[in-house]
């Protein structure tokens, strides 16, 4: 058998597993009920930041994360308390100043996002930026901070911050 053979039969099942793979993520980021009809996010997921009382269920956004690391090959996360307080603190800074934050000291790599209301609009537009999808599947992160601030007041109103680390 020649080299370009064994390239061949090697490189044909890949649009198999990228399928599989797509797959999996989109199982992982909308659920289907009995019939084929959408059922609706999570509301941990799906609930609006930028209403009074709004809660971020963060074991729910943690999951999608997840979902997505576990797809490309990388390894999941585990939500750190020490990383949570210093995204909330970056997230409370980023909503009252509207500048980004740059990533602290240590952090394998920061993702931050305004003006989407629910974890599940951030998510998305991270996975589907290119930059932002290759920070989510940062290799050897194991930990991760996820926190949103509202401030009314501020051109884009919800601000989002996530950390990773080693």
């Amino acid at each position: 058998m020649t080299d370009q053979t064994l390239l061949r039969r090697a490189i044909r099942p890949l649009p198999t597993l990228a399928a599989a793979a797509l797959a999996a993520l989109l199982a992982a980021c909308s659920a289907f009920s009995g019939g084929g009809a959408p059922a609706a996010l999570p509301a941990g997921l799906s609930a609006r930041m930028d209403q009074p009382g709004a809660s971020l269920d963060k074991a729910q956004a943690l999951g999608l994360v997840n979902a997505y690391r576990a797809s490309v090959g990388a390894g999941a996360l585990t939500a750190d308390a020490g990383l949570e307080a210093q995204a909330q603190q970056l997230a409370n800074q980023y909503a009252a100043s509207g500048t980004s934050p740059r990533t602290p000291e240590g952090v394998a790599a920061m993702r931050s996002s305004a003006g989407y209301a629910t974890f599940a609009e951030t998510f998305s537009g991270w996975r589907n930026s290119s930059p932002d999808a290759a920070a989510l599947a940062t290799a050897g992160a194991r930990r991760a901070g996820l926190a949103v601030a509202a401030n009314p007041n501020s051109a884009y109103g919800v601000h989002w911050v996530l950390l990773l680390g080693q």
